[in-house]
């Protein structure tokens, strides 16, 4: 028996990019649709936040001379083309009904995002990929993650990042002798700074008590694995 009856899984642009961090990768974009029907066939319920940033990032506004705004838009923009990309390799891997719902309103392609459909179609059984981000500037996919993962109810938010198995101390790429901590508390992550989501995503997942696992996302079974009780990557809670 599964410890989480339903969780959102936050994917970040990265995830979908593969090692060149730029577009998105075929084998990482198969790789993480097997992970997402793997929830699925375990009957657990699962709806991902898709983020933008192999495409574009606010934070490169400057560089390219334009308002930050307009590069966020830009980014909410990948955030949808990675949802309909995700949408169409799951499609082809499984006969589970896939929704792409996005916080801007783009009825051709996609729902808009109603919590109370949102929450009829995991019920059915349907996967649900969140796009948009929460459809305004100055926001990365951080804190709608944590935003969605409230508003569905699910029982834990699990963080897939690219090359990241967890939370550490330092940064390990720099420091050798960099300490992963198995667990954390949401009061300790705010409190030392801890960069890897951002704080305002923090902020609320501690004051709505959110179980959150941060993982490699290119690490096989690695959601499943967490769904059934093994204590993969990084625990945060409060």
């Amino acid at each position: 028996m599964t410890r989480y009856k339903r969780v959102v899984v936050k994917l970040s642009g990265e995830a979908l990019a593969g090692e060149s961090g730029w577009g998105v990768s075929q084998e990482e974009l198969q790789q993480l649709a097997d992970e997402i029907i793997a929830l699925h066939d375990a009957n657990i319920q699962v709806a991902a936040v898709v983020g933008g940033g192999n495409y574009f990032r606010g934070r490169m506004a400057a560089s390219w001379g334009i308002p930050r705004a307009e590069a966020d838009n830009i980014g909410i923009l990948g955030t949808v083309m990675n949802a309909l990309m995700l949408r169409g390799t799951l499609t082809a891997r499984t006969n589970a009904d896939i929704r792409v719902m996005t916080a801007i309103p783009i009825q051709s392609v996609a729902e808009p995002f109603i919590r109370l459909r949102a929450v009829r179609h995991l019920d059915h059984g349907c996967i649900v990929l969140l796009a948009g981000g929460i459809g305004q500037p100055y926001v990365t996919t951080d804190y709608p993650s944590v935003q969605r993962a409230l508003e569905l109810e699910a029982d834990a938010l699990l963080v897939a990042k690219r090359g990241v198995d967890g939370v550490y101390d330092r940064d390990p790429n720099e420091h050798e002798d960099a300490t992963k901590y198995e667990t954390l508390s949401y009061t300790e992550a705010i409190g030392r700074g801890i960069s890897i989501m951002d704080r305002s995503a923090f902020v609320l997942a501690y004051e709505q008590n959110l179980t959150m696992h941060i993982f490699d996302a290119t690490l096989r079974g690695a959601m499943l694995a967490v769904c059934n009780g093994d204590d993969i990557g990084t625990t945060v809670r409060e």
